[in-house]
């Protein structure tokens, strides 16, 4: 916690949800993290949805983290 009572955490990306699916509207796939509000990434095969996906997770920690927002907690669960 800051000095706000903000958890500011030090999560990393990988330990996030994705979600990828179609999106016939777009031609693409569309993938997502459901914890991280607003974080999705589109690409012309889930494997490029996935890879853009993990930049856009990384770079809304990072900023989140520089502007002492919350950041929340992953649900998914990581083997040790």
């Amino acid at each position: 916690m800051d000095t706000e009572g903000t958890f500011t955490g030090s999560y990393r990306a990988d330990e996030y949800s994705i979600e990828i699916f179609y999106s016939e509207e777009d031609e693409g796939y569309i993938a997502i993290s459901p914890e991280l509000a607003g974080c999705s990434a589109f690409g012309r095969t889930q494997e490029e949805a996935l890879k853009e996906l993990k930049t856009a997770m990384e770079l809304w920690l990072d900023v989140a983290r520089r502007d002492g927002r919350e950041i929340p907690k992953p649900r998914r669960k990581v083997a040790p």
